[in-house]
């Protein structure tokens, strides 16, 4: 079964397919089994408090069943959040006449592109830091596909770019160092009794350059180790949600493409809303027919992956009971 033994879930698909609701769905199967579960949205549009019928969750872990608790990564709060710890440190290391212009700068970078792909995929690589260590499985209900292809691939782009800034700064210390050796230093300590002004700004210059190092190398390790982990099919699984249409099979087959080429342990997919054989009707029968055709294509073109069939439910799926039903056809589908 696919929740026995994997420590990270992430449940991507088109919008629009229920991604939410198979996501809380599984957590809420976990949960019954004894599992402890951390339940993440990292979608824009968050709607796990939709799916349990409760109050907004928002950015903090709140219990939301027995073993079960959610959170929802708030995208905007995540940049607001980022851009104020990277200020603060600017700040620690900079005149106070300088302020307003890391102000500016800061105010520019929060429109700059991928500064939120920046911003989330940090505080996910935490989190995921976090359900290891304090849950026994953890769900991502991830954003549309093409954002979670960003967010898969960025830990290894932005390792690339963390290293280049380290090296960039290993010159910087470098070329100070040599102009320091350079500066006539003879009688400084007889003209200037108290002491050579620029021994200060060197020592702040080794501070910061130390701090900046050190700031760097971390992210540079958090974003190794959410890499790995991502790669890791002993404790990581992804699995694509889709609706037997025409749209979302031709989404879902460029997202398997890509997750393939990057070596992500795909899971399987789980196809949402089939019609079930006790619906009747001739629109449903003239829609029915349609539906065998998409879901024949499903079958050859995923043939390699394993595919769970949830079938359309005649009322919304809303709230702890719901779900805990639909949890029942997802342990009968073979989860």
């Amino acid at each position: 079964m696919l929740l026995t033994g994997q420590r990270v879930l992430l449940v991507g698909g088109k919008g629009g397919v229920g991604k939410t609701t198979v996501s809380s769905a599984l957590a809420v199967l976990a949960s019954q089994r004894g599992q402890k579960v951390l339940l993440v949205s990292t979608d824009p549009a968050h709607s796990l408090a939709d799916a349990f019928g409760r109050a907004p969750i928002g950015d903090r872990i709140t219990r939301l069943a027995p073993n079960l608790d959610g959170l929802e990564l708030d995208p905007d709060r995540e940049v607001e959040q980022h851009l104020a710890n990277v200020s603060a440190q600017l700040k620690r290391f900079t005149r106070p006449e300088m302020f307003a212009e890391i102000e500016r700068q800061m105010r520019l970078t929060r429109h700059s592109p991928g500064a939120q792909e920046a911003a989330m995929l940090e505080r996910i690589a935490n989190t995921i830091e976090l359900g290891l260590s304090d849950y026994d499985l953890l769900i991502l209900d991830t954003a549309p596909t093409g954002h979670t292809l960003r967010l898969l691939s960025l830990p290894e782009a932005m390792a690339a770019w963390t290293q280049g800034l380290l090296q960039a700064n290993q010159r910087s210390k470098k070329l100070g160092d040599v102009l320091d050796h350079l500066t006539p230093k003879a009688g400084r300590d007889l003209d200037n009794p108290m002491g050579d002004p620029n021994q200060h700004a060197t020592a702040g210059m080794d501070e910061r350059n130390k701090a900046i190092t050190e700031t760097l190398l971390a992210r540079q390790r958090l974003l190794q180790r959410t890499r790995e982990i991502l790669l890791d099919h002993q404790q990581t699984a992804l699995l694509f949600v889709l609706t037997p249409e025409k749209l979302p099979i031709l989404e879902t087959m460029r997202a398997v493409t890509s997750l393939q080429q990057e070596q992500l342990p795909l899971a399987g997919l789980v196809v949402n809303r089939v019609l079930p054989a006790s619906a009747d009707g001739a629109f449903l029968a003239k829609r029915r027919e349609q539906e065998q055709q998409h879901l024949a294509q499903i079958n050859t073109e995923f043939a390699k992956l394993p595919r769970y069939q949830l079938p359309l439910q005649a009322t919304d799926i809303q709230g702890l009971e719901a779900l805990q039903q639909l949890s029942a056809l997802l342990a009968d589908a073979g989860f």
